[in-house]
């Protein structure tokens, strides 16, 4: 996994920027009820999104939002852009109230963690009645755009990620909540280069350990250094009745 705290102050321009966040701020909206007044963002990285889903809901009051980030380093950047609306916290085990928010956010965390449930479990017991939960499920899926990296890595990917739509989906009615619609965002800036792709392998990002022939392969395929097709990320809702 990634050290986020020497991570962030690359993070943002390595992410795709103003349009990815865009993409991905507005994307979660269309899934938060339109009476919702308070939003939690999960693991809220640099704050980039954060900041725009406190006021993109044009016509609607602004949602008071709250970030919460377990990385000093990506929690700095947060706070600048949030005062006094950054937390450092751990995702799982969270300082807050039971049935203290509306809605709660998760864009691309769970395809890092070994067990996304415990996440899934600390959300229902953070929602309000009626409050949904909208996190973004099948990271590594959305990678395949059919590409000639995606025709060599795709048989070495793992089957059964962690943010798995089916997995997800049931972690979220084993506590409580029921699928409350889905949404779509572009990865700008996002699409993969052989080169890119190779360097991951080799320091074990990607696909396990001990890829090296796999990142060789990849790295000699045509335009190492051109972006293929950029991915299309998805945004699973879920509501607590």
């Amino acid at each position: 996994m990634l050290d986020y705290d020497r991570e962030a102050d690359r993070y943002d321009a390595t992410r795709g920027g103003e349009p990815r966040a865009a993409a991905a701020a507005d994307a979660v909206l269309t899934l938060v009820p339109d009476g919702a007044r308070t939003l939690l963002d999960l693991a809220c990285g640099t704050g980039i999104v954060t900041r725009r889903l406190a006021t993109g809901r044009p016509g609607l009051p602004g949602l008071r939002v709250l970030g919460a980030d377990a990385a000093h380093g990506m929690a700095r950047p947060a706070a600048t852009r949030l005062p006094g609306a950054v937390v450092r916290a751990d995702s799982r085990r969270l300082p807050l109230q039971d049935a203290s928010f509306d809605a709660v956010s998760v864009v691309r965390l769970l395809h890092l963690l070994d067990d996304a449930r415990p996440l899934v479990a600390e959300v229902a017991r953070l929602l309000r009645p009626g409050g949904v939960l909208v996190t973004t499920v099948g990271k590594a899926a959305a990678h395949d755009v059919g590409s000639d990296i995606d025709a060599l890595c795709t048989p070495h990917r793992a089957g059964h990620a962690a943010d798995g739509s089916a997995r997800v989906t049931a972690y979220a009615v084993e506590h409580g909540l029921t699928p409350d619609g889905t949404a779509l965002f572009r990865g700008h800036g996002q699409g993969r280069t052989p080169r890119r792709v190779a360097e991951q392998i080799r320091a074990g990002r990607l696909y396990g350990t001990g890829g090296h022939r796999l990142a060789g392969r990849v790295e000699a395929l045509p335009a190492p250094d051109s972006p293929r097709p950029e991915p299309e990320f998805t945004l699973r809702a879920f509501r607590r009745p």
